[in-house]
């Protein structure tokens, strides 16, 4: 007989309250497993062609105001399972935030995974995008990673399956897969350094970002012997508005949403300027590095 499910589900779920940047409409339908077991049921269950959107903190995301057609399942707080292994290897699961793994880390005296602190997400975001600051990616830790894929399978991947670049990681096979946990190789490590060096990355970030207003992280990615913050900036555009949204002027590649007021067509009409007015000025082809779903109204 087939498990019960024991996660909750529910129908047309505003999203604004799920995405850092504190805008967006419905998602059609909401899910919110108990553990990655409820969730593997979830799944088999759930029709192949149904469109599915895995969520975590939100961080780099918008839902358009039009809604998104299908299913988001949220891990953030639910797949949060770690340990270290027989092997001294780290095992975290997708759900888990990148602060509090590398917390976790310094704390069982490994190093090498400090730079995650300053990633406002999930692990499993931080997978799927291979993120990374401060001269540190995701990917250069992964030993392997455990996949779980639309009919609930459970599925050890190396990365050698993966094509792996700057913020983009992408199955060699298109497999219909997500990620639910990794195992990460990481060095010795002294747990107060490794403490103080987060605490730095931190400083920084807070003295950089305008991380006290609703925002989704950096909206582009950088190009090639560049900063997309530097070509937003020499284009004049810090503080350029589009209704309720605003290019930061603490940092050019941020877009806020300072009085919470933002629509998400406003934030996203803002992105296509700055892309424009960029190409235009320097003919560079910024890369969106925020995902953007659902349809417009």
């Amino acid at each position: 007989m087939a498990e019960m499910l024991r996660g909750e589900l529910r129908e047309n779920e505003p999203m604004a309250g799920h995405v850092s940047w504190r805008a967006g409409g419905t998602a059609a339908r909401a899910y919110f497993p108990a553990d990655l077991d409820d969730l593997a049921a979830f799944f088999e269950r759930t029709r192949f062609d149904e469109p599915l959107l895995v969520v975590g903190l939100g961080s780099n995301l918008l839902v358009r105001d039009g809604g998104f057609d299908g299913t988001i399942v949220f891990t953030q707080g639910v797949l949060d399972g770690m340990r270290i292994e027989h092997d001294g290897g780290l095992y975290a699961e997708a759900g888990v935030a990148s602060p509090k793994l590398t917390r976790f880390a310094a704390n069982a005296g490994l190093a090498d995974a400090e730079f995650l602190a300053g990633i406002p997400g999930t692990f499993g975001g931080a997978l799927a995008m291979n993120a990374g600051c401060h001269g540190g990616e995701t990917w250069n830790l992964v030993g392997k990673v455990l996949m779980l894929n639309r009919r609930g399978a459970r599925i050890v991947r190396t990365p050698d399956d993966f094509a792996i670049g700057y913020r983009h990681v992408g199955l060699k096979n298109q497999t219909d897969e997500i990620f639910a946990a990794a195992w990460l190789r990481l060095s010795p490590g002294d747990a107060e350094a490794s403490r103080e060096r987060m605490r730095e990355l931190l400083e920084k970030r807070g003295a950089t970002q305008p991380l006290q207003l609703p925002n989704a992280g950096s909206v582009f990615r950088n190009p090639s012997g560049d900063h997309a913050a530097r070509l937003i900036e020499a284009a004049g555009l810090k503080g350029v508005t589009e209704g309720g949204a605003r290019v930061s002027e603490k940092h050019a590649n941020f877009i806020v949403n300072p009085d919470g007021k933002a629509t998400a067509a406003e934030i996203e009409t803002l992105i296509g300027r700055v892309y424009v007015a960029v190409l235009e000025k320097f003919g560079v082809a910024l890369k969106r590095e925020v995902r953007i779903v659902g349809v417009r109204p």
